[in-house]
């Protein structure tokens, strides 16, 4: 593609060259740039692009976008722009024929359960045969499709791409998780969604590498519903003034508590032997019974939030239903092993709100013990570590605290920050760094009724140690425990 039609809609200052020239490709990481592409220079929380620049001349980049003034001799042409994230996601978009115009986007934002509602949309969208995409924490989906990404929201080159080769595998809808830290990083700039969809907001992702304050964090969100046509909200949540703020798109509320357009009026839990889930009683634009097999009252929330989006749509009732209750989001209170014995969850919550409501719910189903196997994650702020063993060791019978993620700190000091909230409550709890060793000891030493609760890791399969990403996957250790109880 020409370089000028590239920098359409851009502000941009010619330093150096011109832009009449043909460009191969768009890269921000100079170890894979290729003859004659463009390369921009991005700043994140750990690195500048900028310090890269040689690398990306030694391997015959053409173009330069910089946010700095830079002296190069080479023959290249050098594009100055005040924010080369902004710049990056225009150009993607151009790139790629501006691919989001010809979808119907819906962003999902929220500090717990975008992964869940999304999956939940994207499900009962295919099922009432739509082709839809999806695009998340879990990875890229779309027909036989799946594309790991390293974040929730991949950066917006990554965005553009998959946009352009779904509409031309025929994907008419795309249903995408949008965290704040995407739009603090600008990885969302330039798309206006169709829908803009929020879960909750409480207070959370604040510290280093995160979000400076809440302030910031609440305008972050506040983005998505800036930038879409109609926006869809949980009138329960906190903050609502704050994240609708200057809001002109219409506003559709779901909610539980509070008055809505679609109120539940009744909850009933479900545990059976091979099931745990609920069911609920909508009133409001629908008037129906709904049943899902993914407990939690928390659910109930990303259920009705994932039925308005559907009616929004206008998609079939009758399909939503049947959808829903054969939804299941790896890593998201997932019924993971299920034996005469016990049972086994595994959920990604290691927020303080995800734990202290996931703890709680599993609490409402009454089983014999709740034993949680948890730990902190390395490098992140003490005070949530504190904070996680007050909330799950006040809801737990056993807690076992174990791996997960260390990055760089020693586990035994992740563990003792934990310790302080589980004395604070009087915790029953015992320490297996290794946390394999942690869930066959839970499983091999159950009690009838027991639920066992595998947190923070999720859908992940590693572990996260000294900088290098170990395989491990929790599923193949309960395959192992299946084993060996037989």
């Amino acid at each position: 593609m020409e370089l000028v039609k590239v920098l359409k809609g851009i502000n941009y200052t010619l330093l150096k060259g011109n832009i009449n020239k043909e460009i191969n490709d768009i890269k921000y990481d100079s170890r894979k740039v290729e003859e004659d592409d463009i390369y921009v220079a991005l700043v994140g929380f750990n690195s500048d692009g900028h310090d890269y620049i040689k690398d990306a001349l030694k391997n015959k980049a053409a173009v330069m976008v910089v946010a700095k003034d830079i002296e190069i001799n080479e023959d290249v042409t050098i594009i100055k722009v005040d924010d080369t994230r902004i710049a990056l996601a225009l150009m993607a978009a151009n790139y790629f024929d501006n691919p989001s115009r010809k979808l119907v986007t819906i962003g999902v934002t929220g500090t717990t359960g975008k992964t869940t509602t999304t999956h939940m949309i994207w499900k009962m969208l295919l099922g009432a045969g739509v082709k839809c995409g999806l695009i998340g924490s879990i990875g890229i989906k779309y027909n036989d499709l799946v594309i790991h990404t390293n974040n929730t929201t991949p950066e917006s080159y990554e965005i553009q791409k998959s946009f352009k080769e779904m509409v031309d595998e025929g994907i008419t809808h795309v249903v995408m998780e949008t965290s704040s830290q995407a739009f603090k990083l600008n990885r969302l700039y330039g798309i206006t969604f169709d829908l803009g969809v929020l879960t909750n907001i409480t207070t959370d992702h604040i510290g280093p590498g995160e979000h400076e304050n809440h302030e910031e964090y609440v305008a972050c969100k506040n983005k998505l519903f800036l930038n879409s046509k109609e926006v869809i909200v949980n009138n329960d949540s906190n903050y609502l003034d704050d994240v609708l703020k200057n809001v002109k798109a219409k506003i559709y509320t779901y909610g539980i508590n509070n008055e809505a357009d679609l109120k539940v009026k009744e909850i009933k839990l479900i545990n059976e032997a091979n099931f745990l889930g609920t069911e609920f009683i909508t009133t409001g634009i629908i008037d129906d019974t709904f049943k899902i097999s993914i407990p939690g009252e928390f659910n109930v929330y990303n259920a009705i939030c994932a039925i308005m989006v559907c009616k929004i749509l206008n998609i079939d009732i009758n399909k939503t239903k049947e959808a829903l209750l054969n939804v299941k989001v790896r890593g998201r209170m997932e019924t993971a092993l299920v034996t005469p014995k016990f049972k086994v969850l595994i959920d990604y919550a290691h927020t303080e709100d995800g734990m202290r409501s996931l703890v709680d719910t599993l609490k409402a189903y009454q089983p014999k013990r709740l034993i949680s196997i948890f730990g902190g994650g390395g490098n992140r702020a003490r005070e949530r570590r504190y904070n996680l063993g007050e909330i799950i060791g006040g809801a737990s019978d056993l807690c076992i605290i174990t791996m997960d993620n260390p990055r760089f700190e020693e586990i035994s000091s992740i563990n003792n920050d934990i310790k302080v909230g589980l004395n604070k409550v009087g915790a029953k709890y015992m320490e297996i760094d290794d946390r394999e060793e942690a869930i066959k000891y839970a499983c091999l030493n159950a009690l009838d009724g027991d639920l066992i609760l595998l947190l923070g890791k999720g859908h992940e399969e590693y572990q996260e140690i000294k900088g290098e990403k170990h395989y491990f996957n929790e599923l193949d250790v309960l395959k192992e425990v299946k084993k060996e109880l037989k």
